[in-house]
């Protein structure tokens, strides 16, 4: 498996390298500086805007057009965040992202004001820019005393000064560990209810066109075969009751068989009782490509006995590969596939791999975006490589235990 680089701001692949790494007196530690010396131009600027903003704004918050200018007061102080952020982003490799932007429940500047004046990210944006004036005065008075007679232990100073710029703006400027946990559970609870309703939608439309139709005209032919029997004697109304019993037969034989596939898409029976392996074995076994797919499952654990992942995850993967067999039997033209399962610590790890023609990607919408959203729904990551041309390569990480099961 190839690692995985963290992209920067741009797109490009960047190389991380750690600060007890970097060479004392280089690139990076001359950026920090120059970041450091502007710490104080930045808080000032910043300062006297929070400052008189909001004190305009409280000073008038008895008249009509007090709140408002508060308000825009924080959209600024919030807006300025954006800068100190990007800031972190690219000089301190810091994960800090763009938060949402505030939602209006309400039209008009009234729910303009009334969003500012609730959205905890501003406030805390305010906060962040009365606290850089201070800081900023004690960076920048540090750092020029540093470059002018301390350089010998500039490199530390700039370090640590630069570990207090990324805190601060990681503390105030970003919606926090816990914030971020309960956003993606919302999301996740959102993309699960999605799901579920759209699989009982499925399952209510193949019962109703599939199964239920065709044991609605096996009663019929069975009602008129038994009236058939029951008025008359003669050979050839027999015959032609014993025909209709026939073609009752055979679409008997039809709805077990559209049932039994029914029951395979909701959850196969060989899932539940021999485990992954043969499950995916079987969907192998039917997949349309010419040279066929070759499956390896090892779930040893390490003690080298082998064990079962949990079986939600267990019919996550299934079902994921399932679709990306389909996928590959129907859009790729690949010749040949490969499927990979194995556990790699607390994790199950699935490599898909097809040597069609590429192309592929998870975007909103499309298959391979819904099999993401599940896959992340359950805390695992969903990842595809298809240049085109090919091939494709699609890689799946899943936690051995769900968090219920932990539980």
């Amino acid at each position: 498996m190839k690692p995985l680089h963290r992209r920067a701001a741009d797109g490009t692949k960047e190389r991380d390298v750690p600060a007890e790494r970097a060479p004392l007196y280089g690139a990076r530690m001359w950026r920090q500086v120059g970041q450091l010396l502007l710490n104080l131009p930045i808080g000032i600027a910043g300062f006297v805007f929070t400052i008189v903003t909001l004190s305009v704004g409280l000073g008038l918050s008895v008249t009509v057009i007090g709140l408002p200018l508060l308000a825009a007061g924080l959209a600024g102080c919030r807006a300025m965040g954006g800068f100190a952020r990007r800031r972190a982003r690219s000089l301190y490799n810091s994960g800090v992202h763009e938060p949402e932007p505030v939602q209006r429940r309400r039209p008009g500047i009234t729910g303009f004001a009334i969003a500012q004046l609730t959205d905890a990210l501003s406030w805390r944006s305010a906060l962040y820019y009365v606290l850089m004036l201070p800081w900023g005065i004690l960076s920048f008075t540090l750092t020029l005393v540093c470059v002018l007679v301390g350089w010998p232990v500039l490199p530390w100073v700039v370090r640590y000064q630069s570990e207090v710029d990324r805190m601060l703006v990681e503390t105030l400027l970003y919606r926090g560990a816990l914030s971020e946990r309960v956003r993606e559970l919302e999301d996740d609870r959102g993309t699960v209810v999605d799901t579920a309703a759209a699989d009982l939608r499925r399952i209510e439309r193949d019962l109703h066109d599939g199964a239920q139709a065709r044991l609605v005209a096996l009663a019929m032919d069975l009602g008129m075969a038994k009236e058939r029997l029951q008025e008359t004697e003669s050979p050839e109304d027999v015959a032609a009751a014993a025909k209709m019993v026939g073609n009752a037969h055979g679409e008997v034989k039809i709805a077990l068989q559209e049932l039994r596939d029914l029951a395979r898409g909701i959850h196969p029976a060989v899932l539940t009782d021999r485990g992954l392996d043969a499950a995916l074995s079987s969907v192998a076994a039917r997949c349309t490509v010419p040279e066929g797919v070759k499956v390896h499952v090892d779930l040893k654990g390490r003690d080298g006995t082998a064990e079962r992942p949990d079986s939600a995850v267990e019919g996550i993967a299934y079902f994921t590969v399932s679709e990306l067999l389909t996928n590959v039997s129907k859009h790729s033209g690949a010749r040949s596939a490969t499927v990979d399962v194995w556990r790699a610590g607390d994790q199950l790890m699935v490599l898909v791999q097809d040597n069609g023609k590429g192309g592929a990607a998870p975007y909103p919408g499309s298959g391979l975006g819904g099999l993401a959203e599940r896959i992340q729904a359950v805390d695992g990551v969903f990842l595809v490589e298809s240049p085109h041309g090919g091939p494709t390569t699609v890689t799946i990480e899943l936690p051995w235990r769900t968090r219920t099961a932990r539980r």
